[in-house]
């Protein structure tokens, strides 16, 4: 039997390094989607070259004033973490500074969530219960997962219907050419694992 102690009764999920000092090399605020996603797409492609996790990424942004609170990558495999996706990271780091787990609550303001492709099974559910009042995606449909030979998970075909109903707006093709180009250059590179 596992003997259990503090060392292995909690987890720790951070990001690389590089990612901490291209975060500290961002402006301040983004004012538009295109500048938000592209930061978001950039991030993504340095995770996989820099051997730090999967070729996703994702940002928390004040929706309206485009101030940036964090992009988070993927860290699956580096901490042996299923759920580390990269919406998972940008939510929690966000909750994290500002002390709420919802970032939807009284006195603050609406924030958005900016991902290159459409969240998973896993991270849809972990935008319902966020409080972001806003998706960004740069595309939906199957190209992802042709692309990189990823698996998704079953979205329910009503999926964007239902963030509309619980007050979150979804705005879809933000770059979705350059997010499309990025995952044909991790592919080209090969080595992509189905846990990312």
């Amino acid at each position: 039997m596992t003997a259990f102690s503090p060392a292995n009764t909690h987890f720790d999920l951070s990001l690389p390094g590089w990612a901490v000092t291209a975060l500290n090399d961002l402006p301040e605020h983004m004012p538009t989607l295109e500048e938000r996603m592209a930061a978001v797409i950039d991030f993504s492609r340095r995770n996989f070259m820099n051997e730090t996790g999967g070729p996703f990424a994702a940002g928390v942004f004040e929706r309206d004033s485009g101030k940036l609170l964090v992009i988070g990558v993927n860290r699956v495999v580096p901490s042996s973490c299923s759920s580390a996706h990269a919406e998972i990271m940008a939510l929690s780091l966000a909750q994290r500074l500002l002390g709420t787990f919802d970032l939807g609550g009284p006195g603050l303001p609406a924030h958005q969530l900016v991902v290159n492709w459409r969240p998973c099974a896993m991270c849809y559910g972990a935008v319902l219960w966020s409080g972001v009042r806003s998706l960004v995606i740069a595309g939906e449909g199957p190209e992802l997962e042709e692309i990189t030979g990823f698996d998704e998970g079953p979205i329910h075909p009503e999926w964007r219907g239902e963030l509309g109903r619980r007050g979150i707006e979804v705005v879809s093709d933000v770059l979705r050419d350059e997010a499309l180009d990025a995952y044909r250059e991790i592919a080209a590179a090969g080595q992509l694992s189905e846990d990312l």
